[in-house]
């Protein structure tokens, strides 16, 4: 498994769940690769089991903050000397419930996290390494960015911002950048927990796979996404849904 090797990739939100999935799939795919998260502890955990600084760097902050940013992009270029692959994973979900309750300061903020600052990544991604070389974004949006999706439809309105985000990149950046996402369905994560609260089977009883989906599963598309495999696919958004969206459901 060596599809990623030589290359150097940016994970946010990768201290564990989705983000630390994909980060653990890069190096075992031969990459290296710079981790983010919010909390130095739980990213020290994470690099720790990913393997030695010598294919991996963990380096704290938020995900929407600019300098933070920077500083994440820099250590892979001056660590690895490149950074030919990003991935946007950060993302919040503070509230649930209908629209019309939505509290509007937390709009504001899960709309700066999942969207607002996947542009800022891209555009310092860009301008730091990617203009001059290029190189492969994915970006983690989800099916209730695709359709309806009660409950949670604030999020899904700021993953769909995100698919759209993602098609115009994929003009905009061509043809030495693409840019792809991929929209997964109920992950067991901690982030999702509470969509799976009274047990998997009950959660999983409409999905024609009969399962949640796993870390894994995601973590293996955007591997398909990063690499050259998909050399001629770019603005595509891949549903990992496990059969639920054929249902109707989220």
């Amino acid at each position: 498994m060596s599809r990623l090797s030589g290359k150097t990739a940016l994970v946010t939100g990768a201290s564990r769940g989705i983000g630390l999935g994909i980060a653990r799939q890069i190096v075992a795919e031969g990459g290296r690769v710079v981790i983010t998260a919010r909390k130095q502890e739980a990213l020290d955990e994470a690099a720790a089991e990913l393997g030695g600084p010598d294919v991996v760097v963990a380096v704290a902050g938020k995900a929407d903050d600019a300098a933070h940013q920077q500083e994440a992009i820099d250590t892979a270029i001056n660590t690895f000397g490149s950074l030919d692959l990003l991935v946007n994973n950060a993302g919040i979900n503070p509230s649930f419930g209908p629209l019309v309750e939505v509290d509007l300061a937390a709009a504001r903020k899960t709309t700066e996290v999942n969207a607002i600052a996947v542009l800022s990544w891209v555009q310092l991604a860009y301008r730091s390494w990617m203009r001059e070389h290029g190189g492969s974004i994915v970006n983690v949006a989800s099916v209730a960015g695709v359709r309806p999706a009660p409950g949670i439809s604030l999020y899904g309105a700021t993953k769909a911002m995100l698919i759209s985000l993602t098609e115009s990149l994929a003009v905009e950046l061509g043809p030495t950048i693409r840019v792809n996402a991929v929209a997964p369905a109920v992950v067991k994560t901690q982030f999702a927990q509470a969509l799976y609260a009274e047990g998997e089977e009950k959660a999983s009883a409409d999905y024609p796979l009969k399962r949640l989906g796993e870390p894994e599963d995601i973590a293996s598309a955007v591997t398909y996404f990063l690499s050259a495999d998909s050399s001629w696919v770019t603005g595509q958004t891949l549903v990992l849904d496990g059969g639920i969206t054929l249902r109707g459901g989220v």
